[in-house]
């Protein structure tokens, strides 16, 4: 049984890792000029089996600059719509397709150092409710830095690591867990053979006794 359940928590723990439901992971903050940079804005629905209708709006604030924010792409399905000149032919949504937005990221083309700067995602969310309609409003802001060539952050190098080494740990473990395993029904199996040749050797012994005990007249 202990055999069963170790391999069940396993297999479980990487199921889980291909999971398809939504996670709120935070946008990267660094761009490399003259390449291309995903701003991620990700809002999870605490109620999957709610449906609900979303738009979002993305603006833009220059580093060093007290202006306002400025409005600078608006989605709402199926229309895409860039608002600012800077950034004509240069976003593209790779969010959400559907109604129900739960991604609300943008691709941003040819990065320049005037995009440095800090960038607001506006997550408008209609939840369609059985007595009523429920609207939220989700906030996320992105700090982004451009630079001319990348650099690692350690962070993201250090979770590399250990996601590697996790992952070595793990396939030893279910190799110990196999070999232990193994060697568990291989003793079982051994035993149960080992009963049988007893039962097998008792039995001709039981027969030749009752036939010793037998008198002729």
């Amino acid at each position: 049984m202990l055999c069963y359940f170790s391999l069940l928590v396993v297999v479980s723990f990487f199921v889980s890792r291909c999971d398809g439901g939504c996670s709120e992971v935070d946008s990267m903050t660094e761009a490399v000029a003259g390449g291309g940079f995903l701003l991620g804005c990700i809002s999870c629905k605490k109620r999957e089996e709610v449906s609900a209708r979303a738009t979002v709006d993305w603006h833009f604030k220059p580093l060093g600059e007290e202006e306002e924010f400025r409005h600078i792409f608006h989605y709402d399905h199926p229309s895409a719509d860039i608002l600012h000149e800077d950034f004509i032919n240069r976003l593209e949504w790779h969010g959400t397709k559907t109604k129900d937005i739960q991604i609300g990221a943008i691709y941003m083309h040819n990065v320049t150092f005037n995009d440095t700067g800090t960038y607001r995602c506006s997550i408008h969310r209609t939840l369609f409710l059985p007595l009523y309609n429920e609207h939220v409003i989700v906030e996320k802001k992105v700090e982004l830095s451009v630079v001319r060539v990348a650099n690692r952050e350690l962070t993201s190098v250090i979770s590399e690591i250990m996601m590697y080494v996790l992952i070595v740990v793990l396939q030893l473990w279910l190799i110990v867990v196999m070999v232990y395993c193994y060697k568990k029904i291989s003793e079982e199996h051994e035993a149960r053979e080992a009963r049988k040749a007893l039962k097998a050797q008792a039995g001709p012994l039981e027969s030749k006794d009752n036939c010793d005990g037998v008198q002729l007249e």
